[in-house]
């Protein structure tokens, strides 16, 4: 059986189905939430309320990027920073939300893979 797998499906995960790929996709998982979170008992024997709460995680994570973004050409020449770093800064920050929007994708997939994984709790 071939299972197709999403271009958004995170490489550090297995292929669901396969030996160990739920433990890859809590370890996975536990990488995006903060420490303190990442040690809950709960969390870690319901690796779909971790998936939740490093969906819930990443987007707050996305709205503080865009702010960043979206106030550093007003906010950052007060600061005394030179126009090449705020232009670098507006860079990465583009680039953040970018690699924010694809993380939280590939979260969507992995929980939908770990709830097709156990379908009635």
């Amino acid at each position: 059986m071939t299972t197709r797998i999403s271009p958004d499906w995170p490489c550090q995960v297995k292929v669901p189905g396969s030996y160990d790929w739920e433990r890859s996709a809590v370890k996975w998982l536990r990488e995006l939430v903060p420490t303190r979170y990442a040690g809950y008992p709960t969390l870690i024997r319901h690796p779909v309320l971790l998936a939740r709460h490093a969906h819930i995680q990443v987007q707050h994570e996305i709205r503080v990027a865009r702010t960043a973004l979206q106030t550093a050409r007003a906010d950052l020449p007060g600061l005394g920073l030179s126009e090449s770093v705020i232009e670098h800064t507006i860079k990465m920050y583009a680039a953040e939300v970018l690699q924010l929007q694809h993380i939280a994708r590939s979260i969507r997939v992995v929980t939908q893979a770990l709830v097709d994984a156990h379908p009635a709790r």
